[in-house]
């Protein structure tokens, strides 16, 4: 069975450092990896982990194209990585850009929200959810963290309303430390949610339990690096007591439903 990493970041060396800084500032977190490639990939050799979907993140508008070139780039040198791109609510031509990197071979957007500085659920995405839908690519959300209020569950499931069609993948279980408030929102919902960051906040019973109650055909196995050791999150998703079957779901058949519609 091929492995699927359905969050992981990387970045370009001259934005590096500075990017890795204001995660552990917003955060308060130490990270111990560089958020290189190189690095990414070398954990993916030695635990079995085949593929990593990349998620960018343009902080402004004028940033939008550089980050999906860069992430075209990334790409198209590393087999091993699948790049999505990412939006700016300030971008000029949002549907235009879509249509070229969609063309050019990105599967999908990510959007961070409370990043960006702009609500999820603001009219002025519309248009960008309603072509993807069109393209069939799937949108990854930051979700959650109580500080803010630009992509809370409530949020999401609103833009899940408004666009049927469109394939919405909830980070961190819908919700990052609104846990409760995101299983209100979207258990009923037609979306997917990827397990990212959540383990180490949540304790594995929890984290098990959350599983179970969306169901295993909703769950993305997803590591958030550099924040996060892959190895570390997929020996410990493999060893919480879930199926076979439900870790042949959340490892690799959700991914390959949502990026190749299989």
């Amino acid at each position: 069975m091929e492995i699927y990493d359905f969050h992981a970041h990387i970045y370009p060396d001259k934005i590096r450092e500075k990017a890795l800084d204001t995660i552990m500032d917003e955060y308060i977190i130490r990270i111990d990896y560089d958020g290189t490639v190189d690095t990414l990939l070398d954990i993916g050799r030695r635990c079995g982990i085949n593929h990593f979907v990349a998620l960018p993140v343009a902080v402004t508008g004028r940033h939008v194209r550089s980050v999906n070139d860069f992430a075209l780039n990334e790409q198209k040198q590393h087999k091993e990585i699948i790049s999505f791109g990412s939006m700016h609510i300030d971008y000029e031509d949002m549907t235009g850009e879509l249509e070229r990197i969609y063309k050019e071979g990105l599967h999908g957007i990510k959007l961070h929200p409370d990043t960006q500085g702009f609500r999820v659920d603001d009219k002025r995405m519309f248009p960008l959810y309603d072509a993807m839908s069109m393209f069939n690519m799937p949108l990854v959300v930051h979700c959650g963290d109580y500080r803010y209020d630009f992509d809370n569950p409530e949020r999401v499931a609103h833009v899940i309303d408004e666009f049927p069609k469109l394939k919405v993948v909830a980070a961190h279980f819908g919700g990052w430390l609104l846990y409760d408030r995101a299983v209100d929102a979207l258990l009923s919902r037609q979306c997917y949610l990827d397990c990212s960051s959540s383990a180490m906040y949540l304790g594995n019973r929890r984290f098990k339990e959350l599983i179970r109650l969306y169901g295993a055909e909703r769950i993305l196995f997803a590591s958030d690096y550099p924040m996060w050791n892959p190895e570390a999150e997929l020996a410990n998703l493999c060893n919480i007591g879930l199926t076979d079957k439900e870790l042949e779901l959340i490892l690799n058949k959700n991914a390959e439903r949502i990026l190749y519609n299989k």
